[in-house]
């Protein structure tokens, strides 16, 4: 093979040579930036499950919170009826007291009566049973009527004391009898209305307990979605680990057949220099030729790899861009607007997460400071600060204004629910399907009484204040 044509050869090897150690990493560059691109989307889809999570677990807290909450208000309402059962125990220990008493103040009555009986038998002309009248009337002449008539007056002249006395004990025994009978009434209505206001908070924490469940599991399979993400972005990173390492190692192989080809040049070259001048120059020619078609053939190669390049970064960006509103929907969340529904109904917000239930609270100006509110005596105190007067009692607020439709109640209206008995708790409507009331296992609060417990409880009366 002549001179000529060995270099001809020796330059086409270089030029392909090196064409394929460009060409190469530029398709694995693009497979990397593919890969990138999908983890991009799948580190987004991470950061959302941890938004998730960290979403869920601010619920879980505030579930445990309010079961919390609610096991005190039990045990708080377990230590009331203890209470009350002890003081029912105390009240009829006191009424059998009172039997003795009363069977004691009987018998002191019955020998009073006895008394007054002799004496009266002893004015009498026969041994019948005659009353003091009688005894007057039977006399014979008007002599025996004075002296019958002056008998009589000094009999109840000297039993004007035993007769004060029989008339104090018949009405202190009557004022016993009553009060202690009110008493034992007051403290069994009692006992029962607490007893239903324990099933209603137990109900109550059921269904926390049951939605801390569901938010448990959600949270659970978050996590696992999560996991799952990070093994799958794992898994790309160590393929462009791979492929970048692969890179190199053909860099690598390419930079040593370069050079391996530089130095064969190097031996065409110095085995043509005792050529003769024709030949010298004939290769020169054919020298240059090859020169401009590896000029040439760089040219194009650069061009095509600026090319990739730049799709490469359109598509880059249009993923990025295309990845934004997806996120930006996902970070986005609506929330309702509070309207203002009047002052009764914004004064209780300060109790909101701030308030304590209590049995009979709200009626003192103690109470109301440390926030120790029931549901009736929340009511009146929220419309009092509104300048309205309203009973603290559920029954009375039922005739506080007018009965209207449940499907036409507006923000402020009295709702009514049947929980240990009927109308057994009442709120203050605020819109949206939701109340505001002291509620046994939350204190002041804002419920829902379109689902769940309260939906479930709500019994229709709607009354509108007068």
């Amino acid at each position: 093979m002549s001179l000529k044509k060995k270099l001809i050869v020796l330059n086409t090897t270089i030029m392909l040579g090196l064409g394929s150690a460009f060409a190469i990493p530029s398709v694995k560059a693009e497979s990397i930036t593919d890969i990138q691109s999908q983890r991009t989307g799948i580190q987004s889809d991470i950061s959302e499950a941890e938004q998730v999570i960290q979403q869920l677990k601010k619920e879980q807290s505030k579930m445990n919170a309010q079961i919390a909450q609610i096991e005190s208000a039990m045990k708080e309402n377990d230590q009331k009826i203890k209470d009350t059962k002890q003081e029912i125990k105390d009240t009829e220990k006191d009424i059998e007291s009172l039997k003795k008493e009363i069977k004691a103040l009987e018998e002191r009555i019955a020998k009073r009566e006895e008394v007054l009986k002799e004496r009266a038998l002893s004015f009498q002309e026969s041994g019948g049973d005659v009353e003091y009248l009688e005894v007057v009337l039977g006399s014979k002449s008007f002599g025996e009527f004075v002296n019958r008539v002056g008998a009589v007056a000094t009999i109840v002249e000297a039993d004007q004391q035993i007769l004060s006395e029989q008339e104090a004990d018949k009405a202190d025994l009557e004022k016993k009898q009553a009060t202690v009978e009110k008493k034992l009434q007051s403290l069994k209505d009692m006992e029962v209305e607490l007893k239903g206001m324990q099933s209603q908070i137990e109900d109550q924490k059921a269904e926390t307990v049951n939605m801390k469940a569901k938010i448990e599991k959600k949270e659970s399979e978050t996590e696992a979605l999560k996991q799952s993400l990070e093994n799958k972005d794992a898994g790309l990173e160590a393929q462009i680990a791979s492929i970048r390492e692969n890179i190199k190692k053909e860099e690598e192989r390419k930079a040593s057949e370069k050079a391996d080809l530089d130095r064969a040049a190097e031996e065409v070259n110095s085995s043509n220099a005792s050529s003769e001048g024709s030949s010298s120059s004939s290769n020169d020619e054919s020298s240059s030729s090859s020169s401009e078609e590896s000029s040439s053939s760089s040219k194009g190669e650069a061009s095509a790899k600026s090319s990739s390049k730049a799709e490469s970064s359109s598509n880059s960006s249009k993923n990025s861009s295309a990845a934004k509103p997806a996120a930006s929907k996902t970070e986005t969340s609506s929330k309702p607007s509070s309207a203002n529904t009047g002052s009764a109904i914004t004064a209780g917000y300060k109790y909101i997460g701030n308030s304590t239930y209590k049995f009979g609270g709200g009626r003192t100006a103690s109470d109301i400071a440390n926030g120790l509110f029931d549901c009736s005596g929340f009511v009146a105190w929220a419309y009092k600060q509104a300048g309205v007067n309203l009973p603290a009692s559920t029954d009375a607020l039922k005739g506080a204004g007018r009965q209207v439709s449940s499907s036409q109640k507006q923000p402020g209206d009295l709702v009514f629910f049947n929980t240990y008995k009927t109308d057994g708790h009442v709120g203050i409507y605020v819109g949206g399907g939701k109340f505001i009331g002291s509620q046994s296992s939350t204190g002041v609060a804002i419920a829902n009484m379109e689902s769940g417990y309260w939906a479930s409880k709500f019994n229709g009366r709607v009354v509108r204040v007068n």
